[in-house]
């Protein structure tokens, strides 16, 4: 257990939002911008998804009143998805309100394949009426071109990451080069049509891809972000930062610390790895 709270006090900003934006208020004074996250998905009754939606609605305000750059970041199970739609929906759009009343935004994570369409879909139904919201979308899955191809043309802002679920061969490519491959594809794709997208990546090579076809194509820096998790890589964050990049630190707080991290140190190897990789060396 003491190795788990550990991993936890490194990756995780706190039990408790206010825990939360004092990290954050540290990441803002070196230049970076943040996203934050309250841990807890796949919530077992209605009543665990609005307390969930209470807690995500009163965060604008505390960014608001500290001032602070960061946006949020949420999964839809945890407003209720893997229980009902009409439940969901009804949560995101007063999270979505609550943002827009302090000119704030929202990021829907990806989550499992099993949620990738409903997920879609919630945000084809949101996104015309409440503009302040975006997605994740998963290199590893083989829809993901597709997916992005319709995302940018309806000016959908995109987080652009490699997917972290263990997933069947037929829904996603299973070799490391081709789930890089695919990345890079959909980068260039993003930077060619999107509106301000983000590189969610610790991979160096993925970053340099994504620069040099940002210099191809003309794109300011300015136009496009990278994003990385607290507690992995700060070196980096930096070095990006200095370079004139934005830089967006993902920040999870919150008590449901020990399923977040068990569950994708388990289900991928690599996790496992890259993170003993970062405890060690940084």
């Amino acid at each position: 257990m003491r190795a788990l709270t550990f991993l936890a006090r490194k990756f995780v900003a706190g039990e408790t939002a206010e825990d939360a934006l004092g990290v954050i208020r540290r990441l803002n004074a070196q230049g970076l911008k943040a996203t934050l996250d309250f841990l807890g998905e796949d919530v077992a009754s209605e009543g665990q998804a609005e307390a969930s939606t209470r807690e995500v609605e009163r965060l604008f305000e505390l960014i608001r009143r500290a001032k602070l750059d960061c946006n949020v970041s949420l999964k839809l199970t945890q407003l209720g998805l893997n229980l009902e739609a009409v439940m969901a929906r009804h949560n995101l759009e007063r999270i979505l309100d609550a943002a827009a009343a302090h000119g704030n935004f929202v990021r829907i994570d990806m989550e499992g394949s099993a949620y990738t369409q409903k997920t879609l879909d919630l945000f084809y139904a949101v996104f015309p009426k409440r503009r302040n919201v975006g997605i994740v979308i998963q290199s590893y899955l083989r829809r993901s071109a597709g997916d992005v191809a319709e995302l940018c043309r309806r000016g959908a802002r995109v987080r652009l990451c490699k997917g972290a679920y263990k997933e069947p061969p037929e829904l996603a490519f299973p070799e490391k080069a081709e789930v890089n491959r695919s990345y890079d594809q959909l980068a260039t794709l993003l930077l060619e049509k999107g509106d301000y997208p983000a590189f969610a990546t610790h991979d160096d090579a993925r970053i340099r891809a994504a620069q040099l076809a940002a210099a191809r194509l003309g794109r300011a820096k300015e136009t496009y972000e990278f994003q990385m998790l607290y507690g992995l890589r700060a070196k980096r964050w930096a070095e990006l930062a200095r370079e004139g990049h934005n830089v967006r630190i993902y920040v999870p707080y919150g008590t449901h610390w020990l399923p977040y991290y068990y569950r994708r140190l388990r289900e991928r190897k690599e996790n496992v790895l890259f993170v003993l990789r970062n405890l060690l060396w940084g």
